[in-house]
C-alpha cells in the first residue's frame, strides 16, 4: 500500500536524509530530498503525500516554510516537524502553522515510519460521507473537503475542518476534548488537549460571524450551537 505514497524529506543534514531515504524507501515508499526550505518550495509540492520537515535550518526555518505551503500555496499535504527542540510553545507553534504532528531528535527510524503511516492510514474526515452541512451562509463539503461562508471558500487546514465536521454533524452536542483528539488525532501522534484548543480559537476567527456558535464549556468540551 506505501508504494503508491511519495515523501519529501526537508534537512539540511545530509546523512539524516540518507538514512531516512534508505529506510522510508525499504518501506516501499518514493522519497525526494531537499535541503533547504528554500529548495523545498521550488518543487511541485502538490505531488507529494508527506513532508518532513526539519525546524531549524539555514535560511528559512521548517515553520516558514510550512507556513508558506499552507498559506500561500495552500496545499494541505501532511507535514511533520523534525527537530531537536522538544519545549511546548515550539510543538504548539508547529500545529499554529498546520502541522499534521511533530518529532523531536534523537528519534528511531521505526518511530518515524510508524507516525507516517497513521497518518497516511488516517485521511481526512473519516466516514464523513457527501452531504453537504450546513449553517446559515456557512456550508461544508465533507466529501469535496470544502468549507465556504458567504460563497467564499475559505482556507481551513486538516485539522480545523476535521474539528468543524465533527461538531457540526454533532449539532447541539457537547463533545469532550479527549474525544476530539480521539476523533481527530491518531493515537500514535502525541498531542495534548491544548492543541485542541488552539485550533478552535483558529477555527473560531476564520469563519468570522459565526464563531461564537462554537460553544466551551469546562468540563465539557466544545459544541456548535444557536447563541
Amino acid at each position: 500500500m506505501d508504494g503508491n505514497h511519495k515523501i519529501l524529506i526537508v534537512d539540511d543534514e545530509e546523512d539524516l536524509c540518507e538514512i531516512l531515504q534508505f529506510n522510508l524507501e525499504s518501506e516501499g515508499f518514493s522519497i525526494d530530498i531537499a535541503h533547504s526550505g528554500e529548495e523545498a518550495l521550488k518543487k511541485p509540492l502538490e505531488e507529494f503525500d508527506l513532508i518532513l520537515l526539519d525546524v531549524m535550518m539555514g535560511g528559512i526555518s521548517g515553520f516558514k516554510t510550512a507556513n508558506i505551503i499552507r498559506k500561500e500555496k495552500k496545499l494541505e499535504v501532511p507535514v511533520i516537524f523534525l527537530t531537536a527542540k522538544g519545549e511546548e510553545n515550539d510543538v504548539l507553534t508547529g500545529f499554529n502553522v498546520g502541522g499534521d504532528d511533530y518529532i523531536s531528535k534523537p528519534f528511531s527510524i521505526k518511530e518515524v515510519i510508524a507516525r507516517i503511516k497513521a497518518i497516511l492510514k488516517r485521511g481526512s474526515v473519516q466516514e464523513s460521507g457527501g452531504e453537504e452541512l450546513k449553517f446559515g451562509e456557512l456550508k461544508v463539503n465533507p466529501r469535496k473537503k470544502e468549507t465556504s461562508l458567504e460563497g467564499q471558500n475559505l482556507n481551513l487546514t486538516r485539522k480545523e475542518f476535521e474539528i468543524l465536521v465533527l461538531l457540526m454533524k454533532n449539532m447541539g452536542q457537547y463533545i469532550g476534548r479527549d474525544e476530539i483528539l480521539k476523533r481527530i488525532w491518531d493515537e500514535d501522534v502525541i498531542v495534548t488537549e491544548r492543541n485542541v484548543d488552539v485550533n478552535i480559537a483558529r477555527l473560531r476567527k476564520k469563519i468570522g460571524k459565526y464563531g461564537p456558535y462554537i460553544k466551551g464549556k469546562s468540563g465539557y468540551g466544545y459544541c456548535f450551537k444557536n447563541k
